[in-house]
């Protein structure tokens, strides 16, 4: 694809210009988007495929109603962008999912077109009902409510709750517009795949019934989503029968560019800066990381065990390659289950294997656990399964911003009796930690990994009853004594210069297991003047919290400080930078153990003389 002059799309500065172009003239402006979409996240990184999709559908959106009078919301949020663009902020692109720049999401901050911020899948039919309800008690008629679902989202179990009750109420009508490019990340499967591929087919609604006409809707479609005149006429249509509609649109991922289309993966789902021509990742040689990923060792280390272990299997929530699946699926295609954007089902059934004498692995976004913790709780814990969880993306995750965070799951999970939970250094612990999580058969496990590479290995000076030291002072008191969990043991370590510069006496542990809080930590906090924790996770319940407890329940005296992420929405940005505002770094963590110490300006405090653990 060939970047063209924007002349059309230049004209639109909202919704209303649209409308009043000649429906000769969206081929061309179709045009016009795919090549503004390709040039502005190729050089931004970003969800490109599945808005190549969406161009046509969009533009018919747009011309048949008119937002925000009648409500649109777009499911998964990801597929959003030329929504964006066509509601007045084509200039905001420069600066997608960068720091106070344009979110990645719809966002309810940015425009008064976003009314539901819902990165999260699965969720647009529920919103739209209580909308539809909420309408229908104060009276109103003739505001539209719309919800633009697909991209793998109806596979999820809300979806169908709220499809249950929509069907049903004949006197509310929502017009559910059904985005069906046959992916999610991967190849949609399932029976209702299945079930959408035999309408396209054999002419969907238009030849009898099927799934959709049975829950109570009417039915329009399969209609070609690439081919805007078309999606109107289907769209009228739907919003003239004033009831609850279900509208079949076959678009295809990727549209229109050609790195997208051929690419057998994910149809480019999500990119970092690419080059428009190829479509490949942009390198600078200068500032090359060569460290493995957290995702590409876990997947690796996982398919060594599922080679050493026929009980081993793994499940996932449509993320087979993102979560790090793709090498066992290729060596052990029969033991890895992706249940398409349903994480309740995932973690229940992987509870179900567990009491066939399975181990499982369930691999997802930390984020996505959030939506199955009753599962977690009830149905794994409360029969004390041996389910292994590996949250991806765990902690601060950069530009996807606060939906994407994973920053709740160490808090809630901290709850569940019996859980224990993990937090690797490095890529080496990581592949110890999941072989000791795979080996627990008395209940449920869990492994936080970060994005990104893992960085060097991080070897321990010393261990005390399984926990690594990482740094002791030589000939000094025991002043400070440094949690560092997980990723964050690196900052750890870097604010030792700090503090021994000012004659404190350091030791830096990290436990690895770090639910529930180590005894040997306990012991050695009681010999410390002052703890002070770090980690990728909220403050409030985390890993810190619940050593400051353990200290409090043995009679332990020494204060505690806990450093976290705060109970906050954090906007996107660059991990190293929200880690840095949330006083996580090397500079943040040295200048708590001052503060704690009494020398916040940097005076330094008589030491005490006894021997490090």
């Amino acid at each position: 694809m060939t970047v063209q002059a924007e002349r059309l799309l230049e004209a639109v500065a909202g919704p209303e210009d649209l409308r009043c172009m000649a429906p000769e003239l969206m081929p061309s402006l179709a045009v016009e988007i795919r090549s503004f979409l390709v040039k502005h996240v190729c050089a931004t990184g970003g969800h490109l495929g599945p808005n190549l999709g969406m161009v046509e559908v969009t533009l018919a959106l747009h011309r048949v109603f008119h937002s925000p009078r009648d409500t649109l919301i777009f499911d998964t949020g990801h597929q959003a962008y030329v929504h964006k663009l066509l509601t007045g902020r084509r200039e905001d692109f420069r600066h997608l999912r960068r720091a106070g720049g344009l979110s990645g999401y719809p966002s309810r901050a940015e425009s008064a077109h976003d009314v539901v911020e819902n990165s999260h899948a699965s969720t647009s039919l529920s919103y739209a009902d209580g909308l539809a309800k909420a309408r229908q008690l104060t009276g109103e008629q003739g505001r539209a409510v719309v919800a633009v679902i697909g991209d793998g989202a109806l596979s999820g179990g809300m979806a169908w709750e709220a499809l249950n009750n929509l069907g049903a109420a004949r006197s509310r009508p929502v017009i559910v517009v059904l985005n069906d490019n046959g992916r999610s990340y991967a190849p949609t499967g399932g029976a209702f795949a299945a079930h959408l591929q035999r309408l396209t087919e054999h002419g969907g609604g238009e030849v009898g019934r099927n799934l959709f006409t049975e829950l109570g809707f009417a039915f329009v479609g399969p209609v070609n989503g690439h081919d805007t005149a078309v999606v109107e006429e289907a769209l009228q249509r739907a919003r003239a029968l004033n009831r609850p509609v279900v509208v079949h649109i076959r678009t295809v991922k990727g549209k229109g560019y050609g790195p997208a289309e051929t690419d057998e993966e994910d149809c480019l789902h999500a990119v970092g800066v690419v080059d428009p021509a190829t479509g490949r990742p942009v390198v600078d040689a200068s500032t090359q990381i060569a460290s493995p990923t957290w995702t590409g060792v876990f997947g690796r280390a996982l398919a060594e065990l599922a080679e050493q272990r026929a009980d081993i299997v793994a499940v996932t929530a449509a993320m087979l390659r993102p979560a790090g699946l793709q090498a066992m699926a290729e060596t052990f295609p029969e033991r890895v289950f992706d249940v398409g954007m349903a994480e309740q089902h995932a973690v229940t059934s992987a509870a179900g294997l567990a009491m066939g004498g399975f181990h499982p692995v369930v691999a997802v976004y930390a984020t996505f656990l959030n939506r199955a913790f009753d599962q977690v709780l009830m149905d794994v814990a409360l029969h004390r399964l041996p389910v292994t969880f590996v949250l991806d993306r765990a902690g601060v995750t950069g530009p996807d911003g606060p939906s994407h965070h994973g920053m709740w799951d160490l808090s809630v999970l901290a709850a569940v009796p019996g859980l224990k939970i993990a937090a690797p250094r490095d890529g080496a612990r990581l592949q110890t930690l999941l072989q000791q999580a795979t080996a627990v058969e008395d209940g449920p496990t869990v492994l936080r990994i970060p994005k990104g590479p893992t960085g060097p290995d991080i070897d321990a000076v010393a261990q005390m009853e399984g926990v690594d030291i990482l740094h002791r002072s030589a000939r000094r008191g025991l002043d400070v004594l440094i949690v560092g969990f997980g990723p964050l043991a690196a900052g750890a370590l870097e604010a030792v210069t700090v503090l021994e510069s000012q004659g404190l006496g350091v030791t830096v542990v990290d436990p690895g297991w770090v639910i529930p809080v180590p005894a040997a930590v306990v012991a050695m906090a009681a010999r410390h003047r002052l703890v002070v924790c770090a980690e990728d996770a909220l403050r409030t319940g985390g890993a810190g919290a619940a050593l400051a407890m353990a200290c409090r329940d043995a009679g332990v005296s020494t204060p505690v400080t806990a450093l976290g992420l705060p109970r906050a929405f954090l906007g996107q940005g660059a991990r190293g930078a929200l880690l840095a505002q949330a006083g996580l770094d090397a500079a943040g963590i040295a200048a708590a153990v001052l503060e704690g110490l009494g020398c916040p300006d940097g005076r330094t405090v008589a030491a005490r003389t006894e021997q490090c653990p």
